[in-house]
């Protein structure tokens, strides 16, 4: 059984750029090559080497070719640039009020973000949701 597992491990396939990827850069499956660990080596931990891992998120800082990608240099791809029109919405105990904003940094779902009201012109924070969507909550 050992033999099995450690035969597994050997034959343990990641995948690394092949060409150099530039910060702000969606990477892309077609931008990654396979390799194939030598006998006995392992894949380091805190690094992403996985299609799951790779595919669709953004580089934060270069990524050179047949280097391993750290977590670290990764990022979620933005819902909401900044300065692109949002709803906002406030729910709460049966209301809920909606409002046209302008966000003033780019976020992606889960973010907290500043926006400003296209009304008002009050800054304010909330979170960015999965729709592209910002909600606000009482304060």
């Amino acid at each position: 059984m050992l033999g099995g597992t450690a035969l597994a491990a050997e034959q343990e396939v990641v995948l690394v750029p092949n060409r150099v990827i530039y910060p702000g850069e969606t990477i892309v499956l077609s931008a990654l090559k396979e390799i194939t660990l030598k006998p006995g080596k392992v894949r380091p931990d805190a690094v992403a080497t996985l299609p799951d891992e790779l595919d669709g998120r953004v580089a934060k800082r270069t990524l050179l070719p047949g280097r391993y990608v750290p977590v670290a240099a990764l990022r979620e791809a933005w819902l909401v640039d900044r300065g692109s029109s949002v709803q906002v919405v406030f729910a709460a105990a049966g209301l809920m009020i909606s409002a046209a904003a302008v966000t003033l940094e780019p976020g992606a779902a889960g973010d907290i973000v500043k926006v400003r009201n296209l009304d008002s012109g009050k800054i304010f924070t909330g979170v960015v949701m999965a729709d592209g969507s910002i909600r606000v909550g009482a304060s």
